[in-house]
């Protein structure tokens, strides 16, 4: 799969995002409460759609089911400007959402940007429930492209973590340094 300069750029925001709400200063996964949190500031949340996308789209984690992948893989390579609305994808059958997610999307989709926003979201969400899979793609892929001299030596497709990659203290401190300079970029002072 092929990522956009766009989705490429939001994947590891997204990571990082959910990566904050994941644990608390004692280290206890707190996931699920301060999702639920948030999913009750979606009225507040909605005015950050465009900003940071990645911010308001972890409302919607674990809210899309993908029937159709190969639908969800090329809105992964588009621009920014040119993706489908959420009326595209749902209406032939390619995403669905959860039950629970219903509300949070109609209130998405009641502002404007929200059709385009919540294709984000699943394509932030495809992105992020598929990342497993990746590592074994990416040795197929390699053994595929071993005979190609005028490959590419690296894709910009998306490449997962592995659970010995996430163990590594090193990929920790690039994640949360990825993220403090996002948060530094936009504005908020870098903790130190």
């Amino acid at each position: 799969m092929k990522l956009s300069p766009y989705f490429h750029d939001l994947r590891s925001a997204y990571q990082a995002e959910l990566d904050d709400l994941t644990q608390d200063s004692e280290g206890k996964d707190v996931l699920r409460k301060r999702l639920a949190e948030k999913r009750k500031e979606i009225a507040f949340l909605v005015q950050m759609m465009e900003l940071a996308p990645e911010m308001v789209a972890v409302v919607f984690h674990q809210g899309f089911r993908f029937a159709r992948p190969m639908a969800l893989e090329q809105l992964l390579g588009r621009g920014v400007d040119d993706l489908p609305g959420w009326s595209s994808l749902s209406a032939d059958g390619a995403v669905v959402l959860e039950p629970w997610a219903a509300s949070l999307a109609k209130a998405v989709l009641a502002e404007p940007g929200g059709e385009r926003f919540l294709a984000v979201a699943a394509g932030l969400e495809f992105m992020q429930a598929h990342s497993r899979l990746a590592p074994v793609a990416s040795h197929a892929e390699a053994e595929e492209d071993d005979g190609d001299e005028d490959a590419p030596e690296h894709d910009d497709d998306y490449d997962a973590l592995s659970a010995d990659d996430a163990a590594d203290p090193h990929n920790a401190r690039s994640r949360e340094e990825a993220s403090d300079n996002w948060l530094s970029d936009v504005g908020f002072d870098r903790k130190d």
